[in-house]
């Protein structure tokens, strides 16, 4: 903007368009010149230079009244107000009457709008000074110029004599005037006072070792006598690398602490996690404490009430004999009665004979047996702990072997480590012993020989892992984990001290954990379904009885070393009596 030529409101001029009688603008004329003698007839304007009153103009003159931007094609309305082309035929579009915007004045007749070429060149040639100007202007953060005294324009260069920056056109002098061509010029800076000696008003260029602080030419000569000094810049460079190392340590404190936030997240994670399965084992548990709770309040209603039917029903039975002996009894009187009140001495004595004197039941033992209702709510409450005991332990069961569960990983076992007499099926699900010859296999490193073994293609070196096994139907089986670092070739005794964390079933019912000789188990059902759960970190493997949610066996301290594989032994076909495979299940 053209800021050098500025005048008080009330005295800044306007620019009017003067209008024909057909609308089209023919001239500009300055309102100042109604002051003028004879203003009601002022003489003809001269031409206007179009940069000259842009300059002029103020900036809302030059505003569209709608979008409140600099005119772009601007189009002047019979009533004399301007709006943008686009802006006023957008306005008109959605609503029925043409009107000003401005005036409210209504026309009848869509008005032919036509650019106002005068207006047009004025807001292009605002436009364009703006532009130019507005690249130099000081924006936020920038060293202004201290002599621009409207607008103030970025300073290109400060000056350490007369503590003042400069723009490049307030700079001139400094680059033209001999005089001040000695001034010392430096990058713009701000707070230039801050940067002379408070003492001998020099410029601070050298650093001062003794009492660290920053001090002019004279200081060493004067207040600083025999003192450490060195030049300004190297202090810089120096204190430069001390901060290229602070900038490391800060970078590192923040890595460290965003690893700390998203550990603290992590927890925070595995806290809700833990919250919502404890939850649902709460909702589940509760929800059939309360279910079984109201079975057993059926139940006992229902004994009460039938116990106090069979009274009710004998009482009934009792009553119902009573009131019919009770008619029989009224209807006795009412002869007795009609009788009674007769003078006839001969009817009298012949009717007295025919009177109903038969012989009615004794009632006088008659009685309801009272129930025993005693006992029936504490027989009720313990038969309730009784069922919630057993339930309740196999919820809990369950409960713990999902929090498993939720470990679950795809397993599939690897053909190429597989004994030349076990087959597995094309899906890598099953395993199952031969009943013909060994196939002729090539001898992989990785394939047991002699041992009927094979493992998982998946390997675990940490965190938690679970999968499921069904032996339905078998009568011998070895499930476990082993360390890739078995030996494969030879009689290896399965133990942990050779690397191997297994369970195994021999003579369908008899069990046992290998831990380095056969440790006999003492299982209530004979499982169908196997689980294997893994914790790498803790050194833990635990196998579980899937269908009755029982652990069978735990390794607890286990040392890992590298990868673990699945393990898996389907045992001897044994003349057909363990034909049925191993069969890796799939998890939910």
């Amino acid at each position: 903007m053209c800021g050098a030529v500025r005048y008080p409101k009330e005295a800044q001029p306007h620019l009017r368009l003067s209008q024909r009688s057909d609308g089209r603008q023919t001239e500009l004329q300055s309102c100042a010149d109604q002051n003028r003698p004879g203003g009601l007839h002022p003489a003809p304007a001269p031409r206007v230079d179009m940069s000259a009153a842009s300059c002029l103009l103020t900036e809302d003159q030059l505003l569209c009244g709608i979008c409140l931007d600099v005119f772009t094609a601007p189009v002047t309305l019979p009533c004399g107000h301007n709006f943008c082309r686009n802006c006023i035929t957008q306005h008109w579009s959605t609503r029925v009457q043409c009107q000003c915007p401005s005036c409210k004045e209504q026309f009848n007749k869509k008005p032919d709008l036509r650019i106002n070429t005068v207006i047009s060149e004025m807001a292009a040639q605002f436009k364009q000074s703006a532009g130019r100007s507005g690249s130099q202007v000081a924006k936020p953060g920038q060293v202004p110029c201290d002599f621009c005294t409207e607008t103030k324009m970025k300073a290109v260069r400060s000056c350490l004599v007369c503590l003042a920056s400069y723009c490049e056109t307030h700079l001139e002098s400094h680059v033209t005037a001999p005089r001040l061509k000695r001034h010392q010029l430096t990058d713009p800076v701000e707070n230039l006072e801050g940067r002379m000696c408070p003492i001998h008003d020099k410029p601070m260029e050298l650093f001062c070792k003794t009492d660290q602080t920053c001090v002019c030419m004279l200081c060493p000569v004067l207040d600083h006598k025999s003192h450490e000094i060195i030049p300004l810049k190297e202090q810089f460079e120096r204190k430069k690398t001390e901060l290229g190392k602070k900038e490391i340590q800060i970078h590192q404190m923040i890595h460290e602490r965003r690893l700390k936030i998203r550990e603290i997240e992590h927890t925070v994670k595995l806290s809700k996690d833990a919250a919502d399965q404890e939850r649902e084992v709460g909702v589940l548990v509760f929800n059939t404490l309360i279910k079984y709770l109201e079975t057993v309040q059926a139940e006992l209603v229902e004994v009460i009430e039938k116990k106090h039917e069979t009274t009710e029903k004998q009482a009934e039975g009792i009553i119902h004999d009573l009131e019919q002996e009770i008619s029989e009894l009224m209807k006795r009187r009412g002869e007795v009665e009609q009788l009674s009140a007769s003078n006839d001495h001969l009817h009298f004595l012949q009717s007295f004979g025919s009177l109903d004197s038969s012989a009615l039941k004794d009632w006088r033992g008659a009685s309801v047996s009272l129930q025993s209702f005693e006992g029936i709510v504490k027989e009720a409450l313990d038969q309730l702990e009784e069922m919630l005991g057993l339930e309740m332990k196999k919820l809990l069961r369950e409960a713990e072997l999902n929090k498993f569960k939720q470990f679950a990983v795809d397993v599939t076992l690897d053909p190429d480590t597989a004994h030349a007499a076990l087959i597995v099926s094309d899906d890598g699900k099953q395993v199952h012993h031969g009943v013909v010859k060994k196939r002729n296999l090539p001898d992989d490193p990785k394939r047991f020989n002699p041992s009927c073994y094979v493992l998982g293609k998946q390997s675990f070196s940490s965190g938690r892992f679970y999968f499921e096994a069904q032996v339905k139907e078998k009568t011998r089986w070895i499930l476990g984990v082993t360390q890739e670092s078995i030996k494969r070739k030879g009689i290896i005794p399965v133990c942990p001290e050779n690397g191997h964390w297994t369970v195994w079933s021999k003579n369908r019912g008899e069990y046992a954990a290998l831990v380095g000789f056969p440790l006999p188990l003492s299982l209530n059902s004979k499982p169908e379904n196997v689980g294997v759960f893994v914790d790498y970190e803790k050194g833990l493997v635990s196998f579980f009885d899937v269908d009755a949610a029982a652990l069978i066996y735990s390794f607890t301290g286990c040392s890992f070393t590298g990868k673990l594989y699945p393990f898996v032994s389907p045992g001897l076909n044994d003349n057909g009596k363990n034909s049925a495979p191993v069969i890796i299940s799939t998890i939910k």
